[in-house]
């Protein structure tokens, strides 16, 4: 008896410093000074804030949200593993100067621009989550952690679990790599052994030049936190990535809002958009827009052609698994707008001549089948 009660105690010690390590570390006095003179701190509240008083306020109670959540899903997850189309190892050899990009699933890309790798919002672990068994990815990555080799720079826009990865973070600490996060996010990346000359913090309009590429901070409309006790004590963001002749855009989350139309003018037009297009509700739609607003982010961002991304790997909301994909094609194609979805892990390289197939299609999936089936 005494040897299961130590052994129930030495799992739930274990289980508490894993969850309390991956909850990662608060803003310190180093940081502090930076943090307290941003525009977009409230020192009444101390709290960053969105330039705009949103309501989080949902109509619903929120117990009535949770039981739909937990209780009421609809195809929420894909019934079979969804297509991957991964290239040989051997093709990521060598880089180019061309935009070339990798789609994890989610928000994880690996996006090359003037033959330098930037590795933005990277989750490979099993869960978006400090607890087991909650938000558990759809499927494993096409590669892992390990494979991806010659990444330049991660890049970070806020430090929800989903975007911010303490185990990811942990397996590529031993590398020689920059880290570009928005203001507070830094005290994560150190607390988890990243050093501090490694990081870079920007507040929104802010922006650095790293390996010959010009990084900028932009606004978003969202929130952050990792624990119970500090929700917006760190800055979320956008971001402008900007090379010799090619400009990329990355959305982070965010509700629809007129910041597109701001960064558009400032830093646009962008060769390519990465646009937040899942998890969305009507109970929440101020901090993640629906994928019709994601299509006007685009236009208003002068964006040549959009990849949504946020979608395709977590169960996060109340709609299906393909809800999010179905809706922005279908917006897109709409009002004339150049969507780039490829299959988890494909490698696109020429996005002008890119042509896109709705793979997602319980249709399309059954003709593949079929015609793999012919002698």
């Amino acid at each position: 008896m005494k040897k299961t009660a130590w052994l129930v105690l030495l799992l739930f010690t274990s289980g508490y410093m894993v969850a309390c390590t991956s909850i990662g570390a608060s803003t310190g006095s180093d940081h502090a000074n930076r943090i307290v003179s941003s525009a977009q701190y409230n020192s009444e509240s101390q709290q960053f804030q969105n330039p705009e008083e949103i309501s989080l306020q949902t109509g619903r109670p929120w117990t009535t949200i949770a039981y739909e959540y937990f209780f009421n899903g609809h195809e929420r997850r894909p019934k079979e593993k969804l297509p991957e189309a991964p290239p040989a190892l051997s093709q990521l050899d060598s880089k180019s100067r061309d935009i070339r990009f990798i789609w994890f699933g989610h928000s994880t890309i690996l996006l090359e621009l003037d033959g330098k790798r930037i590795l933005i919002d990277p989750i490979f672990s099993t869960y978006a989550s400090p607890i087991p068994g909650i938000a558990k990815r759809f499927q494993p990555p096409v590669f892992n952690i390990k494979e991806i080799q010659d990444i330049d720079i991660v890049l970070i826009s806020h430090d929800h679990y989903d975007h911010l990865d303490h185990k990811t973070i942990s397996k590529l600490k031993k590398r020689d790599l920059h880290y570009i996060v928005p203001l507070g996010v830094g005290a994560h990346l150190e607390y988890w052994g990243i050093k501090k000359e490694k990081i870079t913090e920007l507040d929104w309009w802010q922006d650095t030049t790293v390996n010959g590429l010009t990084f900028t901070c932009a606004p978003a409309q969202h929130f952050s936190g990792r624990g119970l006790n500090n929700r917006n004590t760190t800055l979320w963001a956008s971001w402008a990535i900007k090379g010799d002749t090619q400009n990329v855009f990355y959305s982070g989350d965010s509700g629809y809002s007129n910041h597109y139309k701001k960064i558009g003018n400032r830093l646009g037009p962008f060769d390519l958009t990465f646009l937040e297009n899942g998890a969305y509700s009507l109970d929440w739609k101020f901090v993640h827009q629906l994928p019709e607003e994601g299509v006007q982010a685009h236009i208003d961002l002068k964006g040549k052609a959009m990849v949504p991304v946020h979608w395709g790997m977590f169960d996060l909301s109340l709609h299906s698994w393909h809800d999010p994909i179905q809706r922005v094609t279908k917006e897109a194609n709409k009002r004339g707008v150049k969507i780039i979805a490829p299959k988890l892990g494909q490698l696109v390289s020429e996005t002008e001549n890119y042509v896109q197939t709705d793979w997602w299609s319980p249709r399309i999936e059954k003709e593949n089948e079929l015609t793999t089936a012919r002698p």
